[in-house]
């Protein structure tokens, strides 16, 4: 029997007071890193609580490391890391005499590993704990799911609102834990970011399961607004034979379009010309949305 690290099997979640999930239902593999984008209100954090088993699912099944996520929790959470989650309130108590009381985990990151780190992350081991700003205190939290080296790491927009370069330093420590062969499971409202960490995304919206894609195929279809401008007036005459182009316009110097998939064809036609400037803009979810899976979202 094959086995699953995570297995969702016709999960539904119902509030009184705000939508839940339903119906949802996708695997995760051992060392795979599986995202799970959406808006605001997809369910993204319902399913990651469920996970977590601070909820017990209305219907189907949820399991993680073959163990139920309710009735076996506190084994799943032995063997797990959680964002956010459960780390000690900011106290007296110094960075440096937090983090230590995570690292002596059997297995756990070194301390010489965690000052680097810390390094890195801008985080100061002398500042006691409660004096952290909303940004440091994301970034302490976050490290502490990582400190241990769990078996799985789940994610609940680790990164949202963190400074790029800090950002990195997540996005590095991601790909390791996936090097080690283990997995994570991370949720966020960026295209961008699923692309760019992913090995499969489940894309959800309202509740439901919209598609679950490869990595590689979300970014062969990724759409990008691009903006170009020229030393010169230019026409028409081979950019309108582009066949993963749409939208375009071209008035004097300036060309703007819509393109799907790789920009190879695109780029080796503008390099004809003289070439001042470009853009490439991601369009927001919603249009992806709308674009590539026909899903309105007003």
């Amino acid at each position: 029997m094959r086995y699953f690290v995570i297995k969702a099997e016709k999960v539904t979640k119902k509030y009184s007071h705000r939508p839940g999930i339903e119906n949802i239902t996708f695997e995760v593999e051992p060392g795979e890193i599986f995202g799970l984008l959406g808006n605001d209100h997809a369910g993204k954090s319902t399913l990651v609580s469920l996970l977590a088993g601070y909820f017990r699912p209305n219907s189907g099944h949820l399991m993680v490391f073959g163990l139920d996520s309710q009735r076996e929790s506190r084994q799943i959470r032995e063997r797990s890391g959680f964002f956010p989650g459960n780390y000690p309130a900011p106290s007296r108590h110094t960075v440096a005499e937090l983090l230590r009381s995570q690292g002596h985990q059997p297995g756990g990151m070194l301390w010489t590993d965690i000052q680097k780190l810390t390094d890195q992350l801008d985080l100061d081991l002398a500042q006691p704990a409660a004096t952290l700003s909303s940004h440091d205190r994301q970034v302490f939290d976050l490290l502490q799911a990582f400190i241990p080296r769990p078996e799985l790491l789940v994610l609940d927009e680790p990164t949202y609102e963190l400074k790029p370069a800090i950002q990195d330093v997540f996005f590095r420590l991601i790909s390791e834990a996936r090097q080690d062969g283990r997995t994570v499971f991370l949720t966020s409202r960026s295209l961008a970011e699923m692309e760019r960490i992913c090995d499969r995304v489940a894309i959800m919206h309202r509740g439901k399961l919209v598609a679950v894609e490869r990595g590689i195929q979300l970014r062969s279809r990724a759409i990008r607004v691009v903006e170009m401008r020229f030393a010169d007036s230019i026409s028409k005459d081979g950019f309108a034979d582009i066949p993963n182009i749409r939208n375009l316009t071209i008035e004097g110097n300036k060309l703007r379009c819509v393109l799907q998939g790789e920009p190879d064809r695109l780029i080796k036609t503008a390099c004809q010309h003289h070439i001042t400037d470009l853009l490439s803009t991601q369009p927001s979810l919603e249009q992806v949305l709308a674009d590539t899976y026909g899903i309105k979202t007003i």
